[in-house]
């Protein structure tokens, strides 16, 4: 008997299956994987954003569906002084709240990312006012503007005695306009503050240190090495806080509902009003659609950000 007859035969690998390799192959995971996520976006974003742009261009009302009208709702809101002064107050309201978010906010990180005893237990105390809804920190601040049980007034008048009368804040326009936005810093503030944090605990503490040993001051350390390497997150926070504050809706209307006098309506407000409150759900999407032209500005600003960090990272711009 030979050696070959005595070994068993060794069997061929068998080859796997036409599933497994579609299962092997990158590109079908991939479109696996997002086809949820696509899913989710077509359905709950995508369709509503479609649909609003569509009732923009007609004259639907609440009950009546309506017929294209081309641009006939916009021509109307150029002159419409309502909503010349949303747009206004829209941009007012942006650019106070944000310089002031991001300059107390800048500040309190740079206080946060020092080492002090409870350092996380005030990190945590910081993020309040941002997890709050924003319906109950509104509520908060209408009974701090109410002129007769202001907290405000009373510390003035009965305790201080610096003034004779309560402070009216929402009674006139600009009085209830700088309310809210006093509002509005308060509460993101902390998205600033533990956003801007993260960023500064990323920067090497050799830097300063090279910097100390050459004389530099706090401020020139600050201009040369903080800064600098702050800004592309800077302009990142920037944005989403643009965003966040430019379409606002529940703080203002939970405060004033757009009033004195439709003085404080931002355009979110009034698209809510015009469309749902006055059933002119044409109109009232065309002031919502009339806001994209100043996000797609802010999420510009964002890119330019992104493009000075692969500057930083020795990487072309393009």
């Amino acid at each position: 008997m030979t050696l070959a007859t005595t070994l068993p035969r060794r069997s061929e690998p068998a080859q796997p299956s036409w599933l497994v390799k579609l299962f092997d192959y990158k590109p079908f995971l991939i479109v696996i994987c997002l086809t949820p996520a696509i899913g989710l976006l077509l359905v709950f974003l995508t369709y509503p954003l479609g649909l609003g742009v569509w009732l923009a261009f007609t004259d639907t009302t609440i009950g009546r569906r309506g017929i294209y009208v081309g641009l006939e709702n916009f021509q109307y809101l150029l002159t419409d002084p309502l909503w010349w002064s949303a747009v206004f107050y829209s941009v007012f309201y942006t650019g106070v709240a944000t310089v002031g978010k991001f300059a107390l906010g800048f500040w309190l990180a740079l206080l946060l990312n020092n080492h002090f005893p409870f350092k996380s237990l005030l990190r945590a105390i910081v993020l309040l006012p941002w997890i709050v809804p924003t319906v109950l920190s509104a509520l908060a601040f209408w009974w701090i503007y109410d002129p007769q049980f202001s907290i405000i007034s009373y510390l003035l008048v009965d305790v201080l005695h610096i003034r004779s009368t309560n402070i009216d804040f929402l009674g006139s326009p600009w009085p209830a306009r700088f309310s809210l936005i006093a509002a509005n810093i308060w509460r993101g503030i902390p998205f600033v503050a533990i956003s801007l944090l993260a960023g500064l605990q990323t920067i090497s503490p050799a830097l300063y240190e090279a910097a100390m040993l050459d004389g530099a001051t706090a401020w020139q350390r600050f201009k040369y090495i903080t800064f600098p390497m702050m800004l592309p997150i800077l302009a990142i926070v920037m944005t989403f806080s643009i965003i966040f504050t430019f379409t606002d809706f529940q703080l203002v209307y939970a405060i004033t509902r757009g009033g004195p006098v439709n003085s404080t309506h931002l355009l979110a407000t009034l698209a809510f009003q015009r469309g749902i409150a006055g059933g002119e759900l044409g109109e009232g999407a065309a002031i919502a659609v009339s806001m994209i032209p100043f996000l797609v500005v802010a999420t510009l600003f964002s890119y330019f950000g992104l493009a000075r960090r692969k500057w930083q990272q020795g990487e072309s711009n393009d």
